[in-house]
């Protein structure tokens, strides 16, 4: 059976919030340590029934970034929702709402 491993490392300033986070990823064409200024990361406990959830910024990630993380992350997540379930309006749905809240994030705070 052919494995991957996913590295992330996250260094933390004094006071605790991170400052620096790198990943890598071996088998991938991505062989080089990369830099994010933001990562989610969720796992599914099928036996309780919960998701698990890590989510962790940097200080230098900026609040128009975090919306255009949000938004790409939302967006690609109904993606997934639709591969792996067939359920085409619900992530159509989803899609729409992405595009909802991007937009009141630029009405709101970009157009001042």
């Amino acid at each position: 059976m052919e494995q991957s491993t996913i590295t992330i490392q996250v260094n933390l300033g004094e006071d605790k919030v991170p400052s620096q986070i790198e990943w890598n990823a071996k088998g991938t064409t991505a062989q080089d340590t990369q830099q994010a200024k933001a990562f989610l990361l969720a796992l599914w406990d099928g036996n309780e029934k919960t998701a698990l959830r890590i989510d962790l910024w940097t200080k230098e990630m900026m609040i128009d970034e975090m919306a255009d993380f949000f938004y790409q992350t939302l967006f690609t997540m109904a993606d997934t929702y639709k591969r792996a379930t067939h359920h085409d309006e619900l992530s159509d749905d989803m899609k729409a709402f992405a595009k909802t809240f991007y937009n009141k994030f630029r009405e709101k705070y970009l157009n001042k």
